[in-house]
């Protein structure tokens, strides 16, 4: 394959935690059909994209050219399949090559020998092309070819980038335990410097090492492409590569470089005890041409002076406990970092990277986000901290002066009474499974008709209609006693009250936001899955919290399996699935707002959009089409839909019995069709009873929170052929 085609699908590695921002980061670059799995992005684009995303990508590892992807079968098609690839239009006579290796499988055991299969097919192939030989150079190759086999197949890569990208050119020396620069820039993104270099904030290291975070901040503050010195890229020695491209980009990188600098006016300063690593740190700035715009010198935290301006970003990656070996002197240094922060710097913001997560409660803070990172084998986490008040000073401040309750009447305290009895009743069996998103009250006092459901920190009270003969009036009074009791509630237990009306959704009304100024989005944790929710804008939050241990089930019945998963709402079946194995799975709905919802919520377990799916149709449509065949079906209708997507109105009661059939068809053999509605007055169809083995399964996915209203769904295992189920 040559380059020159219009469309090349470039992978892009990184850091993992980066994928969002490197996509964005791409999607600059002028990339297009941009998707993202853990640790790469994929991203579409000609030539230029690919020496652009290596000069100007401030968190990619490699660039990646695909070259040619077929089915593995064994070792020696794979190396025929490799040897018939036209490698003399990629390698250049006397070029050296080193070839990366990635999978192992029944006929490729092991790396080392896959490398070595591949390696020998690429020189027989040039033997016979060009009557020479390549030499073979493990450590700077002209040349580097990636091969990845994974689920059964082979994808062969050139690697465009060479060397890895976070190596910049301006690293002369290093300390200890050095953050790689893609990382650091990763870290600074998250802290959002560039904003606050923008609005004319400073930076300081205190414990800045050889430098690292401080030349990335110069270069992201001046515009400075951050391969701009670099003298080595894998596709310099590239027989297609195309100079001219190159050149042109080169030269308006320095451009921008020169302009940047000359309009940099901000100040970037480092600080380190250690006066070896501050030398270290003077070159490394030196080389990067950066040296009349940091500041280095060697002292040590706490004598740092405060600054002379009222924002800016304090950053740093303290020891995490290999360097000072102390474990009290390291819980020292933390504490001491946060009464610096909180004495020095209010005002700024602080983003404290670290691997030690008992020295990081010494800072007494309260962190406004934290990122999952990696460094090199390390887990770490990065704390960012917008407030630098004490978290020890808030906490006694909030028990000083709780919030004043409001004055309950008989109505109001009994509905109170009720919740704080029902949280004592749930509190054993939600520690003992770790469940922190419930339902509390569900019209457990028939008159005063609302549902009350926990998600973390929040609480959401939903109104329902009240019957006809019941005067505006006296439900609207019924909900104000509700109201009150929860805020009293609230008060209590610390948690944000949001209030909801449930009716009849008609058409798409289900998929309309309602009018707010502000929408209020969570990221909730169920078991290992993470999940978005939306306590504001639509009907529903996101996340059936009745269908718990349905999504406990899927984690259980769909290891290496198959799913396919019908009106699937906002993806949450699936994730399950995906996270117990699943081998695949097809996800479908006809609302692109639940497909969107369905993607976020992937992107948030990391799920591979290679293997689960996402379509959006109607389901009825697809059924009576489609004769792909699935393990597991998950098909959960809605009671009824006249939405003018379909062709048709949708009743469940009258129409469930041709859904099932057809659901049924795409049954693997011994597959299972689990079949799940809510609508209260559902009755089996006997024709169906008749010609599967159905199950009612309803009791055993009824959770402690559901127990007082067992008609909150119906559940049943549908089969093609009798077997115990």
């Amino acid at each position: 394959m040559k380059l020159n085609s219009e469309k090349v699908t470039w992978i892009v590695t990184c850091p993992k935690g980066a994928e969002e921002l490197l996509a964005n980061e791409l999607s600059s670059l002028s990339a297009t059909e941009i998707s993202s799995s853990v640790g790469f992005v994929r991203a579409d684009g000609g030539t230029q994209l690919g020496y652009k995303i290596c000069l100007w990508s401030r968190l990619a590892s490699r660039v990646l050219f695909p070259i040619h992807r077929f089915k593995e079968t064994n070792a020696e098609e794979m190396y025929l399949e490799i040897r018939d690839i036209p490698w003399e239009d990629h390698i250049k006579i006397g070029s050296t090559i080193c070839v990366d290796f990635d999978g192992k499988s029944k006929s490729i055991q092991n790396s080392l020998f896959g490398a070595q299969k591949v390696k020998d097919a690429i020189v027989d192939r040039l033997i016979i092309a060009c009557n020479t030989r390549p030499d073979v150079d493990t450590k700077s190759p002209d040349i580097r070819i990636n091969v990845k086999l994974k689920k059964g197949f082979f994808q062969v890569y050139l690697d465009f980038s060479g060397s890895s990208l976070h190596r910049r050119g301006y690293r002369v020396g290093q300390g200890t335990a050095p953050l790689k620069e893609n990382l650091a820039a990763l870290i600074l993104n998250r802290s959002h410097w560039k904003k606050t270099a923008d609005e004319g904030g400073f930076l300081i290291d205190p414990m800045c090492g050889s430098g690292t975070f401080l030349i990335e901040a110069a270069m992201i503050a001046a515009n400075i492409a951050p391969g701009i010195l670099r003298e080595s890229y894998g596709f310099l020695e590239w027989k297609q590569y195309e100079s001219n491209i190159w050149d042109g980009l080169l030269s308006d990188a320095r451009s921008k470089r020169k302009v940047g600098l000359a309009e940099l006016d901000i100040e970037i300063k480092g600080h380190d005890i250690n006066p070896r690593i501050i030398e270290v740190a003077a070159k490394n700035i030196e080389k990067a041409g950066l040296d009349e715009h940091i500041k280095v010198s060697q002292r040590s935290i706490d004598s740092i002076a405060a600054p002379t301006v009222q924002k800016g970003l304090f950053i740093t990656n303290p020891p995490y406990g290999e360097r000072l070996g102390d474990k009290d002197n390291l819980n020292k240094l933390y504490k001491l970092t946060g009464e610096i922060l909180k004495t020095k710097f209010k005002g700024w913001k602080a983003g404290i990277f670290s691997g030690n997560d008992e020295s990081v409660r010494a800072i007494d803070l309260s962190p406004s986000k934290i990122y999952k990172l990696n460094n090199g084998t390390l887990s770490c986490k990065l704390l960012i901290f917008e407030h630098l008040i004490s978290k020890s000073e808030l906490i006694e401040s909030r028990i000083a002066r709780p919030a004043p309750e409001p004055q309950l009447n008989d109505s109001s305290s009994m509905i109170l009474n009720r919740l704080i009895k029902n949280e004592r009743r749930l509190s054993s069996w939600l520690k003992l499974n770790n469940i922190n998103s419930y339902r509390l009250y569900d019209c457990d006092i028939p008159e005063f008709a609302a549902a009350v459901d926990i998600y973390g920190a929040d609480i959401l009270v939903q109104e329902y209609a009240a019957p006809k003969q019941i005067p505006i009036s006296i439900a609207t009074k019924r909900f104000q006693e509700i109201k009150a009791a929860v805020k009293v509630f609230s008060i209590r237990n610390g948690l944000q009250v949001f209030y909801r009306r449930r009716a009849r959704q008609r058409g798409s009304e289900q998929y309309l936001k309602t009018i707010k100024s502000k929408s209020i989005v969570r990221i909730i944790e169920e078991g290992p899955a993470k999940f978005e929710i939306n306590l504001s804008d639509y009907l529903d939050t996101g996340l059936f919290l009745d269908h718990r241990p349905l999504r406990n089930d899927f984690m259980k019945l769909c290891k290496d399996k198959t799913f396919l998963n019908l009106f699937c709402y906002t993806g949450t079946a699936t994730v399950l699935a995906a996270l117990s194995g699943a081998k695949s799975s097809l996800s479908i709905d006809m609302s692109r707002t639940y497909l969107d919802w369905t993607r976020r919520n992937f992107g948030l377990n990391n799920i591979d959009l290679n293997s689960h799916q996402l379509l959006r149709q109607d389901c009825l449509e697809w059924l009576s089409g489609s004769h792909q065949k699935f393990d597991i079906i998950f098909l959960d209708p809605p009671t009824f839909s006249n939405s003018k997507k379909m062709s048709t109105t949708f009743d469940l009661q009258r129409d469930h019995p041709s859904l099932i059939k057809a659901a049924c068809k795409k049954l693997s053999k011994d597959g299972t069709l689990i079949f799940s509605n809510n609508f209260r007055k559902f009755r089996m169809n006997e024709c169906i009873l008749e010609s599967y083995v159905c199950a009612d399964v309803t009791d055993k996915t009824i959770d402690r929170d559901f127990e007082r209203n067992k008609k909150i769904h119906k559940v049943w295992l549908i089969k093609n052929t009798e077997k115990n189920i």
